[in-house]
């Protein structure tokens, strides 16, 4: 029996995750998503590649290793928004905070990554279908916030709107990445147009979800 305690062997899990996840990101950078080989990750991170397929049962994971954060990211700033304040104005604030953070899962995630992701074909349908799991996530946050049905338009008409939303900064950001930008004048730019888009979803959402 390992004399490791559960707290410890979590511990070597979680580096062994990332580690794979980091030498496999370096080559996904290098030589291309499609191009790059389980056998060859397993390599570079020193493990077996049956043990890069159980951290990762999928290839695009150790490239999008953030997945789920990014999918409940706005479903958990509504939950937490604070008294008073609409959902709109929650993820508004929200949104602000992570320009100025440069978050990486509101876009800044580098140039060399952003190259990554849009030169493949797999990382790009993946990460349109994070998006659309964001909404989902957002729907159902919503619906529990308004007392709604979760089949109900309204949350998912709010939901719909608002991720739209931030899909389309989210592309503005990877766009102005891969056309040179520096993340100080990304940030510039796009603090101004989240501006006008959130203001566009005032008429409408102004009011919805207010805690």
């Amino acid at each position: 029996m390992s004399n490791e305690t559960p707290g410890l062997r979590e511990s070597k899990k979680r580096e062994t995750r990332q580690l794979i996840s980091d030498h496999a990101t370096r080559l996904f950078m290098a030589q291309g998503f499609e191009a790059t080989t389980i056998a060859e990750i397993a390599d570079a991170a020193r493990v077996a590649k049956k043990t890069v397929t159980n951290y990762f049962p999928r290839k695009e994971d150790m490239a999008l290793d953030h997945q789920d954060a990014f999918a409940a990211s706005l479903a958990d700033t509504v939950a937490a928004r604070r008294g008073g304040e609409s959902a709109l104005t929650a993820l508004r604030r929200a949104f602000d905070a992570d320009v100025a953070a440069r978050n990486p899962v509101a876009g800044f995630a580098g140039a060399n990554f952003s190259r990554m992701v849009d030169a493949s074909p797999t990382l790009s349908a993946c990460l349109r279908g994070l998006h659309d799991r964001r909404e989902e996530e957002l729907a159902r946050a919503l619906a529990e916030a308004t007392g709604a049905s979760p089949e109900d338009i309204a949350p998912r008409t709010a939901a719909a709107l608002l991720t739209a939303a931030h899909r389309v900064l989210f592309q503005r950001i990877q766009q102005l990445t891969l056309a040179g930008r520096t993340n100080d004048e990304i940030a510039r730019v796009v603090a101004e147009e989240a501006d006008t888009a959130f203001a566009l979803l005032e008429p409408a959402l102004a009011d919805y979800a207010v805690a």
